[in-house]
């Protein structure tokens, strides 16, 4: 991989261009919350070469939400099923909605 390669990658939410350190900092949570989060398995983290946990934007959104819940009060293993619950719906949504536009966009059957 190139240097502009690498450079170019950071525009992708699934490029996991953060240390376990810069991902909790930027989250505002710690590392054994990230670890926590791993462990549920909402997130998670890919490995560099060295075994050192890399997060993306993607997964930094998620931890940033369920910090969130679990500052409202909501148990940790509550928060992670919620936002798998939402991550689920959202995706159903979406699909609906294609479906919908796919199913308005085609002729209507031929009738006889």
């Amino acid at each position: 991989m190139t240097a502009d390669d690498s450079f170019n990658r950071l525009d992708d939410d699934d490029y996991p261009a953060y240390t376990m350190g810069r991902a909790a900092e930027m989250t505002g949570t710690t590392q054994s919350f990230l670890r926590a989060l791993g462990e549920a398995r909402l997130i998670t983290p890919l490995r560099s070469g060295g075994g050192h946990r890399r997060y993306s934007r993607y997964q930094l959104r998620i931890a940033a939400r369920a910090r969130e819940l679990v500052d409202q009060g909501t148990p940790i293993d509550a928060a992670c099923r919620i936002i798998i619950l939402e991550d689920q719906l959202e995706e159903a949504q979406r699909l609906n909605a294609q479906y919908r536009s796919a199913a308005e966009s085609s002729p209507p059957p031929a009738s006889y």
